[in-house]
């Protein structure tokens, strides 16, 4: 069967009111991913609020605090196809209380575009927005100049946030000479599907242009294989049928295989009898799959939820403690020692006590700020140490940072996110 178009998720970040959503549903309308009739609607109701040139924002602000506010407030998630891939756009909200949710869509992104304002240029959250992006490991970005309406189209106005964004995305670590600088008017519909007629001095791609010139990132076919589990369903005839996503390596019939940490917590071993996906059977199956698969000698009451799949010669680390770089999103008070949220990893949750706030770093530099902490407030980025209520796989991002991020939840929201940087191996 041959395999559909590759599929890239991408992320829309930038600070409130840049015109994120604005460009986004500019994108989807423009290039006929939102009919006539659906913008004509929303329109309607942008107007009816009193909100008239937010219709293209209503595209993917759907909640109805958020048409209210004119506020990009939950992730929203729209299909997008160009020629040459098919894409998942989360649109990330840029106002401060909504950085959490921004976390969650950025830990799952292939690609950023960040959106600037024009008449605004660098903005502080700009910076954390790009730090962001680098810490929670997306491999691209772009940047969107927006509102050159405002500025006249004026090259130099360009020019001067080009400038001012480089600096920046050297000091956090990217290539800036690498980073596409794209000028729009989200609004006005310059350059982001249509090539505009009033910078005749641009002469780069739109944004459209740009979903096709973006990289498919190289599957992590290289790295040991894990394969955390979703669920695991009985089926009459086949028997015990787990189902995942293969995150990194590859997997193939016949291959010995561990399941950690297990019931019992020591592992279960098989080998894999059948692969199967969207509803065919398949010889092996690597990274972005989801799949259906039987395991020889693994029973129903083995494994569940929340348990990662490895070879037999490599098995996936389980956990007593480990060592995590993160930053505090919406906490309602602050984080001391003692504190035990749940952490969101890979498709378990599982509660983690904060054992020691061994020191804060500058979001910007990555430098310590301040030897051991007394606690950490909204903002503070910083490295923790972490003790696992119950068994828990995780992998070190520097070996295989599929496994390695997380998000911690309290009470109904995203307090943090970050990544595990040093663990110890469960004895």
């Amino acid at each position: 069967m041959a395999r559909e178009k590759p599929h890239l998720n991408l992320v829309f970040i930038g600070h409130v009111d840049h015109g994120k959503s604005t460009t986004v549903g500019r994108l989807m309308f423009d290039s006929g991913n939102v009919d006539e009739q659906e913008l004509k609607k929303l329109k309607e109701k942008a107007e009816e609020l009193g909100k008239g040139g937010f219709e293209f924002a209503f595209v993917m602000d759907n909640t109805k605090e958020e048409r209210e506010r004119g506020v990009t407030i939950d992730l929203a998630h729209k299909k997008f196809t160009t020629d040459k891939y098919d894409y998942t756009i989360i649109d990330a909200p840029g106002h401060k209380d909504f950085v959490k949710n921004m976390i969650t869509g950025t830990s799952q992104a292939d690609v950023a575009i960040i959106v600037i304002a024009a008449s605004d240029g660098v903005m502080e959250q700009t910076k954390e927005h790009i730090w962001l992006s680098k810490t929670l490991g997306v491999g691209q970005i772009a940047i969107a100049v927006n509102k050159m309406d405002m500025v006249k189209y004026a090259e130099d106005k360009f020019n001067k946030v080009k400038e001012d964004v480089s600096k920046l995305l050297t000091t956090i670590g990217f290539k800036a000479e690498e980073v596409p600088f794209i000028p729009i008017s989200a609004l006005q519909g310059d350059n982001v599907v249509k090539k505009s007629e009033n910078m005749s001095w641009y002469k780069g791609p739109t944004i459209n242009d740009q979903l096709d010139v973006f990289v498919e990132p190289e599957k992590p076919t290289d790295l040991p294989l894990r394969l955390p589990i979703q669920d695991v369903y009985s089926i009459t005839g086949i028997g015990v049928v787990p189902v995942g996503r293969v995150e990194t390596g590859v997997m193939k019939l016949n291959d010995k295989v561990i399941i950690t940490p297990g019931r019992e917590g020591k592992g279960v071993e098989g080998e894999v009898k059948t692969i199967e996906m969207h509803h065919e059977q398949h010889q092996e199956a690597e990274p972005g799959d989801n799949i259906g698969f039987n395991v020889r000698g693994i029973g129903k009451k083995d494994i569940a939820r929340g348990d990662v799949l490895g070879p037999v010669d490599n098995p996936p680390t389980v956990v007593s403690e480990f060592t995590a770089q993160i930053i505090v999103l919406n906490h309602p008070t602050v984080i001391t020692v003692g504190y035990t949220p749940v952490f969101h990893i890979h498709t378990t949750q599982v509660a983690c006590q904060f054992t020691e706030l061994v020191k804060k770093i500058d979001p910007a530099t990555g430098a310590t700020s301040q030897e051991n902490p007394d606690m950490l407030k909204n903002g503070d980025a910083a490295i923790v140490k972490l003790k696992p209520m119950k068994p828990l796989v995780l992998e070190k991002q520097s070996e295989i940072p599929h496994m390695a991020r997380f998000a911690i939840r309290d009470a109904g929201s995203t307090v943090a996110a970050g990544m595990c940087i040093d663990l110890v191996k469960k004895q």
